[in-house]
């Protein structure tokens, strides 16, 4: 009778239940159950309730970008402490758990790469870096490529996902606001698109500057947009904000964005409009007559435009 003979039975009884991960996790918007590797197909967006989530530097570019034609530039620009700051920890030790945790040396990665086969200049802010804050870096980044795109003649294309100025570089950091404004107006003088996409969240000096002067300006839906936090303005206000206030939709509707799109959507909606707006591409000429008729402000005009309006002073003068 061996059955009853066994002292220790084979058969291993776990007394206690081990948390694991199953792949499930909770829609932080709809509360529903999504499986991670349906989050990860559909672009990180809710299937449910179609909330965007937010996307690292290198996924925005994976999504957007040609394969493989993505060439990443100024990177030997890195971070350091000027002032020293120290607050609860110091800056640099900040600076030091953000590349760990991140993967990356800074919160602005720019370069040069092709849409759907369109030569474009690139930057993307990545919120995992510092939450995305505007720093010394970030700025200098940001304005190089801007300056490269004048010198190629290339159109733009930033995306933003930012807290705003980095309080551990103070006013240094507020002077990126000025500078990155200053080169995006030598941008527009030359006659170059500049379309601004602003993603959950993008908010302080960011969207005081640069987030907010694209040609055509795009937002994710229900991303939070704005100066301050909503907490913040209604500390201030000593009122509450109406609903849905400084999200993507409310702005739509005041007139601060020009459109939203969904992610889905978005990489063929910016070739269609990369498209419209560098159609016409024939030969540039200073029209010093049309300045003195138009204004200083007119820049360089394109050669279609000048025989249209030489067409139009022609039929006056009959």
């Amino acid at each position: 009778m061996g059955l009853f003979s066994r002292n220790k039975p084979k058969i291993k009884v776990q007394m206690i239940k081990k948390d694991g991960y199953s792949g499930w996790v909770k829609c932080t918007h709809c509360n529903d159950m999504v499986h991670a590797n349906e989050l990860q197909q559909n672009l990180h967006c809710c299937p449910k309730c179609n909330y965007h989530y937010r996307l690292s530097a290198s996924q925005r570019i994976q999504l957007l970008v040609d394969p493989g034609t993505f060439v990443e530039m100024f990177n030997e620009y890195k971070p350091v402490d000027p002032l020293q700051f120290v607050d609860t920890e110091s800056y640099v030790k900040r600076i030091e758990n953000a590349k760990k945790n991140s993967g990356r040396d800074e919160a602005a990665m720019v370069g040069s790469c092709k849409i759907l086969g369109k030569e474009i200049a690139l930057g993307v802010l990545d919120f995992s870096f510092m939450a995305g804050s505007m720093g010394s870096v970030v700025g200098e980044r940001l304005t190089l490529i801007i300056e490269y795109a004048i010198a190629h003649r290339l159109p733009l294309i930033i995306i933003s996902a930012s807290g705003g100025a980095r309080m551990q570089e103070s006013a240094l950091s507020l002077m990126q606001m000025a500078k990155t404004s200053a080169a995006l107006a030598k941008l527009h003088e030359k006659g170059l698109p500049y379309i601004s996409i602003m993603t959950n969240p993008t908010t302080g000096g960011v969207t005081a500057s640069f987030a907010s002067l694209g040609d055509i300006i795009i937002a994710e839906p229900d991303a939070l947009i704005g100066f301050a936090g909503p907490r913040v303005v209604e500390q201030a206000m000593r009122q509450k904000l109406p609903p849905g206030a400084q999200r993507s939709e409310f702005l739509l509707e005041k007139g601060m964005i020009d459109c939203i799109v969904n992610r889905h959507q978005l990489k063929e909606k910016l070739f269609q409009l990369l498209e419209f707006l560098t159609g016409n591409e024939r030969d540039y000429q200073e029209p010093s007559t049309y300045r003195v008729l138009y204004g200083q402000s007119l820049g360089k005009l394109p050669q279609k435009l000048k025989e249209l309006m030489t067409l139009a002073e022609a039929e006056t003068l009959k």
